[in-house]
């Protein structure tokens, strides 16, 4: 005796089984989708927060005003207002003038001072404010004989008291700042004397040695970012786009343009060191250019930009329709007169975009800059273009490698500076990068 299986009924409005099971399998991807963004981006604002709360402090500094009366017979003893005659006084000389200056403005704020606390309050003063004083007296022979505002940096500890890096009990075992220091900067700063503010130094002003890193900025390491991007961006844009266009277009399909193609990829997965070593070998070793100049730094990151910009240009030239070139083609224009009157103008926002994305994947670049020679402590300012690209300088994520290698606390500080001041000019870029692909993407 047989029984018939009853027919199952599906309905639309009523999800089975296998339904309901599919949907929420969709449902926890998209969670552990969510899950995995919220991850990321409290990542990311703990990374920004750590770096902003460590390095906004550096773009505020303490500094100490004081009146100094610039006497004739200690900074120009020949009295003919000669620079040259004048160079031969040294920061030594200035800094007693400096000295003087402060004990006569602590006497006029009702500040007492004796002999032997004299000394201490000077120390009070960063080591660089007797540079900074004869620099400017050299500038202008003709302040001698009258008295100034002076503006000078506070010292490292002095700033780190008033940014709460030190305390009265971390000063008890520091021997370079006392109690009775910290006490007197109280009292200055109660009379106005002494305060903090915006320090334009730190982004205009040279690097300065471990003893005074108040006084420590990112000019130098600024200008010479700026001169390697310029090299890289005369360099490989046009070689990395020529290049695009002939294997895109008129390279012919073989086992070479094969080769040539996967070099290209494994180019761009090197890691940035082995450019270094490339650059040490061939451009400083063989050519014999100049260590620590941005014309190897140059040269080297374009090296590594080439195949990213080439990958891209490439990306952005496929794009672009076949009906562009078919039409073209159809109404008697060349190969040639195709490619640049109509597949790269549409295919440039692409271009632009790859190229400005490659010059801020160089610009954060530390390893091959390494390598040949930019870790090297410079003060000077470079020259202007050409003779520049020849002159020692450093770069802004050297810069920072270099502030995390200093012994004082203040350096960490002035490290974090210098990488918010990089994110600023990286954010700029990708900002540019999106602008001109929104500006000249046409769509089709």
């Amino acid at each position: 005796m047989t029984f018939a299986t009853p027919r199952q009924v599906f309905s639309l409005f009523e999800a089975d089984v296998r339904t309901r099971n599919r949907n929420a399998a969709e449902r926890r991807f998209r969670l552990y989708g969510v899950i995995a963004i919220t991850i990321s981006m409290l990542a990311l604002a703990l990374l920004l927060f750590t770096v902003l709360d460590n390095g906004l402090g550096a773009f505020r500094q303490t500094f100490i005003e004081i009146k100094v009366p610039l006497d004739p017979a200690r900074l120009d003893p020949s009295g003919t207002r000669d620079v040259e005659a004048m160079k031969k006084v040294t920061t030594i000389g200035y800094g007693k003038v400096i000295q003087a200056g402060l004990v006569a403005t602590l006497a006029e704020a009702g500040i007492a001072t004796d002999d032997s606390s004299v000394r201490d309050v000077f120390n009070l003063i960063s080591k660089e404010a007797p540079a900074q004083l004869r620099n400017r007296v050299l500038a202008n022979p003709d302040l001698i004989g009258t008295t100034i505002d002076f503006r000078a940096f506070a010292s490292g500890r002095v700033d780190g008291y008033f940014k709460g890096r030190v305390s009265m009990a971390s000063a008890e075992l520091d021997s370079n700042i006392s109690p009775a220091q910290l006490a007197i900067a109280d009292e200055m700063k109660a009379k106005g004397l002494m305060g903090l503010h915006f320090n334009w130094d730190f982004i205009l002003g040279p690097d300065a040695s471990e003893l005074r890193p108040e006084a420590a900025g990112l000019g130098v390491a600024i200008i010479g970012s700026a001169y390697m991007m310029l090299i890289v961006l005369v360099l490989s844009l046009p070689l990395g786009v020529a290049a695009s266009i002939y294997l895109e277009e008129f390279a012919p399909t073989n086992r070479w343009t094969d080769l040539i193609e996967v070099n290209i990829a494994n180019l761009a997965a090197v890691p940035s060191i082995v450019f270094g070593i490339l650059g040490l070998a061939i451009f400083i070793n063989f050519a014999g250019l100049p260590q620590s100049a941005p014309i190897v730094g140059g040269l080297v990151l374009t090296l590594m930009t080439l195949p990213t910009i080439i990958i891209s240009t490439r990306a952005s030239l496929k794009s672009v329709p076949p009906s562009i070139r078919d039409a073209a083609l159809g109404v008697g224009a060349s190969k040639m007169q195709t490619i640049f009157h109509h597949v790269l103008p549409l295919a440039m926002p692409g271009i632009l975009t790859g190229t400005i994305i490659g010059l801020a994947q160089a610009l954060g670049e530390t390893a091959p800059l390494l390598l040949i020679g930019m870790v090297a402590f410079v003060r000077d300012f470079p020259a202007s273009p050409p003779e520049g690209f020849f002159d020692p300088a450093s770069a802004l994520p050297v810069q920072v490698y270099n502030f995390t290698q200093r012994a004082d606390p203040a350096f960490v500080e002035r490290a974090s500076g210098a990488i918010i001041v990089l994110l600023v000019f990286l954010l700029v870029m990708n900002a540019v990068a999106i602008i001109l692909r929104r500006r000249f993407e046409r769509r089709w």
